[in-house]
This record gives structure tokens, C-alpha cells and sequence, in this order.
């Protein structure tokens, strides 16, 4: 860590990203971080995958795999000769 330079927006997105993810609401966040507009701490609810997965599991078909989709050999090397 040493080597490493952390700049105070690195800090500021750091502690966004962890109010988010314990449930605080973006208006919140954004007024707390000094935000112009609430709208600005919309990028944070972009960035959280947690989010995300969160809601893809809302909707998942019941029949579906739980968990992460793990492509198979054949398709990544599909995708390697894109």
C-alpha cells in the first residue's frame, strides 16, 4: 500500500459505495457527499453489482441456477475470436 497514492475522491467514492450497500438511499448520499443534485449519486447504484445481482434475482425463473453464469471453454473461446 505503500506504493500506492489515494486521492481524496478515491475516499469519497470508497465511503458512497459503502453507504449505498448498507441501504442508504442516493438522495441521502448525495446530499451528505455535497452533491449539486441528487441525481449525481446515480452513478453509485451503476457501479454497485451487488445491486444488480440483487435484482436479477428478483426476477430469476424458478427453474434457473442459482449463482453467477460461469461461460463454458467453447464459449469463451467463441469470444476470443470475436
Amino acid at each position: 500500500m505503500l506504493d500506492k497514492s489515494i486521492h481524496p475522491h478515491v475516499l469519497r467514492h470508497g465511503c458512497a459505495m459503502s453507504l449505498l450497500q448498507a441501504g442508504v438511499d442516493t438522495t441521502v448520499i448525495a446530499l451528505w457527499l455535497g452533491h449539486a443534485g441528487v441525481r449525481s449519486a446515480d452513478a453509485y447504484v451503476h457501479a454497485d453489482m451487488t445491486i444488480k445481482e440483487k435484482a436479477f434475482a428478483l426476477i430469476a425463473p424458478v427453474t434457473a441456477m442459482p449463482g453467477r453464469y460461469q461461460p463454458t471453454d467453447q464459449v469463451l473461446a467463441f469470444l476470443d475470436r470475436l
